[in-house]
């Protein structure tokens, strides 16, 4: 019993870390995942090095993207969720 109760705190330590770090990152990984899959030709999208550009061509791990200069490749991972969904909103005007 003593030793169930030396090992408690390391034990309530890693649950918290788990629902804190672990399992949002696990849920912001799979929306990630999702959103690559989810990338059609012609969607306006942001890098997450700041490029703008729309997609002209998926392949399976990577997408060209043509931007105002020309047509760049680049891996589906470079790709910022967040900016692009930024980008899509539309904007409402007060």
């Amino acid at each position: 019993m003593e030793q169930i109760q030396n090992f408690l705190p390391f034990i309530l330590m890693f649950v918290v870390v788990y629902f804190f770090m672990i399992l949002p990152q696990q849920k912001r990984a799979k929306k990630e995942r999702e959103f690559e899959s989810a990338l059609k030709v012609g969607d306006k999208i942001i890098t997450k090095s700041g490029i703008h550009g729309r997609i002209a061509e998926i392949a399976e791990t990577s997408v060209v993207i043509e931007t105002m200069s020309g047509k760049l490749k680049m891996e589906r991972s470079a790709i910022s969720m967040e900016l692009s969904a930024k980008q899509n909103t539309p904007v409402v005007k007060k």
